[in-house]
């Protein structure tokens, strides 16, 4: 059975993980079509979104960037500099190709500010974790519990909309994509818990959450 737990400190002690492929920067409207027949030639891909941080109250900035991975290429939808395209918004909502991600209810929420979006044939992973006895919500620590290493985020509250992405923008931002494909990936071969085992871990989990605050 896999570890259900896994602590900041147990994370922060393993090797970096980094996503070691192709990275492709779509900035331009001529680069849409081609980043989008790669993509839907694919059986599962991974999601993710990135915006521009806000410092400020009551500021709220629209999505900067989508990024879409298979296991050998992430592309990189600039939305601040192309807008949503149409053909992005359908892929989207394409149901020959699975979309997988984390807390992806509010990667849609954001791309909605920019245009009404009904996604289909989606997984979140936070939705699926425990069925395979994993009880942490987050990407950093499932990947750690399913792989061994760390994924870096000292990124995340960079300028995504920076003139041009950094390299360690593009890189953080494709391994976070490629991540949640990969953390996928290692958990549908896997068998699933009984509804008693899931049960049972959810109670044994409580407990000790209970026990560690006495």
């Amino acid at each position: 059975m896999l570890k259900s737990k896994i602590s900041k400190e147990e994370v922060n002690t393993l090797p970096i993980a980094e996503f070691k492929g192709e990275i492709v920067v779509v900035d331009e409207p001529a680069k849409v079509k081609p980043a989008l027949d790669y993509l839907k030639q694919q059986k599962v891909v991974g999601l993710d979104t990135e915006t521009k941080p806000s410092f400020q109250r009551g500021t709220i900035h629209k999505v900067s960037l989508v990024q879409i991975a298979s296991e050998e290429k992430c592309y990189l939808f600039r939305l601040n500099k192309i807008g949503f395209p149409n053909e992005l918004l359908q892929f989207l909502m394409d149901v020959n190709v699975k979309k997988v991600g984390l807390s992806l209810r509010d990667d849609f929420n954001g791309l909605s500010k920019r245009s009404i979006i009904k996604p289909r044939n989606v997984v979140d992973l936070q939705s699926i974790a425990k069925d395979y006895g994993i009880l942490e919500l987050g990407l950093q620590k499932m990947y750690a519990i399913l792989f061994g290493q760390k994924i870096s985020k000292s990124q995340r509250l960079s300028n995504w909309e920076n003139p041009e992405l950094t390299g360690q923008q593009m890189t953080y931002a494709a391994t976070d994509a490629w991540a949640s494909l990969q953390i996928y990936l290692k958990l549908v071969v896997k068998d699933k818990l009984s509804q008693k085992e899931i049960d049972k871990l959810m109670s044994d989990a409580n407990s000790a959450q209970l026990n560690s605050a006495n």
